[in-house]
């Protein structure tokens, strides 16, 4: 049996599209929380994360690595600091928050601790940076490098342009 192009095309996209939801551990999230919006996973109203929690959860993440980037993936801000922090080798731990079952949540608990909602919040040795444009800046002025060099131990890998990030959910 012979499909058409548009109907064979039409089927390839759909298999493409349900392969990559299993691939990314995407479809088991989508079926039971049971709420999605704007294409950003999220969790359901009835579990999660207090407040509170919350925000003992990013004082944690940024207590115990040197380099913590809360970030979104569709922003090019946020990809900006990350590029900064793989230029110059440097291990971070990255925070997807709109790929975080409480992103929303910790967004706020961010903005509760640091008085800015916006993305991305960098932390470099338990103080927040500011975003993307004031990671490059600090970086343009050789002045990142030296507080990253501050943590102990030393987050930055020997040689260079291969930082290396730890996604966190």
């Amino acid at each position: 049996m012979f499909y058409s192009s548009d109907k064979f095309e039409s089927l390839l996209a759909v298999c493409s599209f349900f392969t990559m939801f299993v691939h990314a551990d995407c479809l088991r999230r989508v079926v039971w929380t049971h709420c999605r919006r704007m294409g950003n996973l999220t969790s359901s109203s009835t579990g999660g994360l207090s407040s509170t929690a919350c925000v003992q959860l990013v004082q944690e993440m940024v207590s115990q690595n040197c380099v913590v980037i809360f970030s979104k993936t569709t922003c090019p801000y946020c990809k900006m600091a990350k590029n900064v922090f793989n230029e110059i080798g440097a291990n971070y731990k990255v925070i997807e928050l709109d790929q975080h079952n409480d992103g929303k949540r910790l967004q706020e608990a961010l903005a509760q601790l640091t008085g800015v909602r916006t993305v991305p919040r960098v932390f470099v040795n338990g103080s927040c940076i500011g975003g993307g444009s004031d990671t490059k800046q600090l970086h343009q002025q050789g002045k990142l490098l030296p507080l990253i060099e501050r943590c102990s131990p030393c987050c930055v890998t020997e040689g260079s342009g291969s930082g290396h990030f730890e996604p966190s959910k």
